[in-house]
């Protein structure tokens, strides 16, 4: 192993430690990861915009300040590039959409403000579908990403561009954004962690949907523990958003260690019914005794998803108008006919529909609430599928099942979603072909620490995320 492999797979957790006792420079550091991305992301089109000057004049700053041994935040000297999704001052963000393909903003979204000042160095931007529809990373502008496990498959989306970069060493930690699943499926795709924190864990500063609590920013790292160091920068209240949480960031960097014996999971084979593809069954099956080992009581169960589906595509159609509406007046030639699909859902909808939504998506949220009193916490499957060729848009069968819609086959993440429930993807194992397959947990109403706790409990016990692609 060469030095560029061993400072590229420490964890962010290692790296920060050897940074701070001087081992290792942040110019190290950087130059690895540069020499890494050099060297695998023409394999696989994760990073999109590359700014490898700027990122190593940062990281001689980032040296000089623990030469002058100045108080350092806890990320300090590590790489780190934004979903494209973001807004990065002075550094292009396209939201993979060739409207946008020449933006550069003029102001830094909050998570990039957070991250920075905890110390991070940003190196460049992931790549994600235009405008983060639909869990298959590419688009017009930069094309796609492909899965690192093997070349002729997706990886997942939106933060697909996250995943891949982190899954083959070319960053230790990477953000990303879940409405329907997008920091959960590419993490089950390519063997790394995602999580989707609690709705305003992570504030979003929107001039648009403020109160929403769809799309949330969040997490993802190659372990548990890292995916923490990150949340723990992201996280904390801000008065750009009304719906806030007011724990402060730094609660999630203690220690993830927690004796689960008899802690009850309920055990969901197939997130209410959901066809689920059998290689994804068998490697799940694995994972429930690992479980039982660590001590918890799992139990075959799981709470009652109606409408579920119905109140989820309803605020989503709703979101993608309030947001993208007006593009699709000015540029509707532009946009990807899943985005103007959606759009023109959400201009149909009538006030009466949109009050139904909310009482479905109430009760569930109350029907999950009752469930969780009994189990701490649920497992489930993050995808119902393995990772597919990479030239299909999207799944439109599972088991002979046609899927109604270009999104139906991430029911078992969205139905998450719409209650509002913390959720993380951890790495699971390996089907017969060498894809990855993650195990979604989902714990109680704003419990997001519980849920890294059990998550980095069976990670421990199973060392699935050392598994690394076969390019790196």
């Amino acid at each position: 192993m060469d030095n560029t492999a061993e400072l590229c797979f420490l964890t962010a957790i290692e790296l920060t430690q050897r940074i701070r006792a001087r081992s290792i420079s942040c110019v190290e550091v950087m130059e690895a990861h540069l020499r890494q991305i050099e060297r695998v992301n023409p394999q696989v089109n994760a990073i999109v915009t590359l700014a490898p000057e700027q990122a190593l004049a940062q990281a001689r700053a980032a040296d000089a300040a623990l030469r002058r041994s100045d108080a350092v935040g806890p990320l300090h000297g590590l790489p780190v590039a934004h979903k494209d999704l973001v807004q990065t001052k002075g550094m292009r963000t396209t939201f993979g959409s060739p409207i946008y393909a020449d933006f550069v903003p003029d102001v830094d979204d909050l998570i990039v403000t957070r991250i920075r000042n905890a110390g991070a160095i940003l190196i460049g931007k992931t790549n994600t579908p235009e405008f983060g529809a639909g869990s298959q990373t590419f688009n017009p502008v930069f094309g796609a990403t492909r899965n690192p496990y093997d070349l002729s498959k997706t990886c997942g989306g939106s933060s697909g561009g996250a995943a891949v970069a982190l899954a083959c060493g070319m960053l230790p930690i990477a953000d990303g954004s879940d409405t329907g699943g997008s920091l959960r499926n590419p993490a089950s795709f390519c063997n790394v962690v995602g999580f989707r924190p609690s709705p305003g864990r992570v504030p979003s500063c929107s001039d648009r949907a403020a109160w929403q609590t769809l799309s949330v920013p969040g997490p993802m790292a190659r372990t548990v523990a890292d995916a923490a160091l990150l949340l723990s920068a992201m996280a904390g209240p801000h008065p750009c958003s009304p719906i806030a949480l007011q724990k402060p960031g730094a609660h999630f960097r203690q220690p993830l260690d927690r004796d689960f014996h008899g802690v009850r999971v309920a055990w969901s084979r197939t997130a209410s019914g959901l066809p689920i593809d059998p290689e994804v069954t068998a490697v799940l099956e694995q994972a429930r005794p690992v479980l039982e080992a660590i001590g918890c009581i799992v139990e075959e169960t799981e709470p009652d998803f109606t409408g579920a589906d119905e109140a989820f595509k309803v605020w989503r159609a709703w979101g993608y108008e309030q947001k993208l509406g007006e593009l699709a007046d000015t540029h509707r030639d532009r946009l990807k006919e899943t985005i103007l699909w959606e759009i023109e859902q959400g201009r149909a909808l009538t006030g009466p529909q949109i009050g139904r939504a909310e009482r479905l998506r109430t009760a569930l949220y109350h029907r999950m609430r009752r469930f969780m009193q009994t189990y701490e916490f649920l497992a489930l499957p993050v995808v119902q599928v393995p990772p597919f060729p990479i030239e299909q848009p999207y799944v439109t069968e599972i088991n002979g099942v046609p899927m109604d819609t270009y999104i139906d086959w991430m029911r078992s993440c969205y139905y998450i979603s719409i209650t509002g429930f913390p959720a993380i993807s951890v790495p699971a194992g390996f089907t017969r072909d060498g894809l990855p397959v993650g195990l979604q947990l989902v714990g109680r109403h704003h419990n997001d620490f519980g849920v890294l706790q059990l998550a980095h409990a069976f990670e421990q016990a199973t060392g699935h995320w050392r598994r690394r692609p076969p390019i790196v």
